[in-house]
């Protein structure tokens, strides 16, 4: 399967057959990094530019980078880059297209990252665009699915919290449709899940249904996809203020789940998961977080030739 050179932008540019390869690389890679010093990327250079403010995903594409025998360049503060002076999109990708062998881009304006593909002629990997796709986060959920579950077909998945606005749902909706699993939203009605996904759910005919509250269907699940609410997507903050903490995940609310429920998170987390959850066998939400390592080492390699 040749990914070279290809650009991963939104998570329905990736089919099942090569969503599968890339996790199965990811699950390789997680076994040799253990006693093999990695050289995947040795020579090669990633461009690490976020525009938007990042832990998780830009330190473990730099870690993932790293720990492979690539470099890093970039910037996670644009003031102190030539954007302050003016500097447009299109003239910065294009300047780390002369510097660099393959780009990851966060950016807040929703199709910047498919923007900045169409420009440069190296492989560019969207990081996150305003509340549109993340698709890196929906192949590191799918891993952990499939660590958790020893499958990702055929499952019970829920996803409560902020829909409307939440990248890594919507995402993450568009991926579960391609391994027919049932899906449950639990929202306000002021963050439901888009119309779009949900119209793409009827036409591959994929189930879902929408809940108000987690309690209505926690028993029937495999996956609990919490997401907080973010305060930064709302244009109006007395909206945010009216669903600010609507969903507080607690122990006593695990008391029915399957044995083999796992909670998931993309974090940060806010307050929908209580602290005291995390100690128990159901909380997988830090272990989520560090798969992002191995499957961003795994695109990278793909991306550039390392892998194949």
């Amino acid at each position: 399967m040749d990914f070279l050179g290809k650009d991963i932008i939104s998570i329905n540019d990736i089919s099942r057959n090569e969503i599968d390869h890339i996790i199965s690389k990811a699950f390789e890679i997680e076994k040799m990094s253990v006693n093999e010093k990695l050289e995947i990327l040795k020579g090669k250079i990633m461009a690490s530019l976020f525009f938007e403010p990042s832990t998780r995903t830009k330190d473990s594409f730099t870690a993932a980078c790293l720990k492979i025998g690539g470099s890093v360049v970039g910037f996670s503060d644009t003031s102190s880059t030539s954007l302050k002076k003016g500097e447009s999109l299109f003239d910065t990708v294009k300047m780390y297209e002369k510097y660099t062998d393959i780009l990851v881009m966060r950016h807040k304006i929703e199709g910047a990252a498919r923007f900045a593909a169409e420009s440069i002629d190296i492989p560019v990997i969207n990081g996150g665009d305003g509340a549109n796709q993340h698709p890196t986060q929906t192949l590191l959920d799918l891993f952990s699915i499939k660590k958790t579950q020893n499958k990702i077909d055929n499952l019970h998945v829920a996803m409560a919290g902020d829909l409307k606005y939440g990248r890594t749902v919507h995402s993450l909706a568009s991926a579960l449709a391609k391994y027919n699993c049932t899906l449950y939203f639990i929202s306000p009605d002021s963050l439901n899940m888009p119309d779009y996904i949900k119209e793409e759910l009827k036409k591959n005919k994929i189930k879902f249904s929408e809940h108000k509250e987690i309690q209505e269907v926690i028993d029937k699940l495999d996956i609990l996809y919490m997401t907080r609410i973010q305060a930064e997507r709302f244009p109006d903050k007395t909206d945010y203020e009216k669903v600010r903490g609507v969903y507080v995940l607690d122990k006593s609310m695990l008391n029915d789940v399957k044995d083999s429920f796992r909670i998931m998170h993309p974090l940060p987390r806010v307050d929908e998961i209580a602290t005291e959850v995390d100690s128990t066998p159901y909380a997988y939400y830090f272990e989520q977080a560090a798969n992002g390592v191995p499957v961003r080492q795994a695109l990278l390699g793909l991306l550039t030739g390392g892998l194949k």
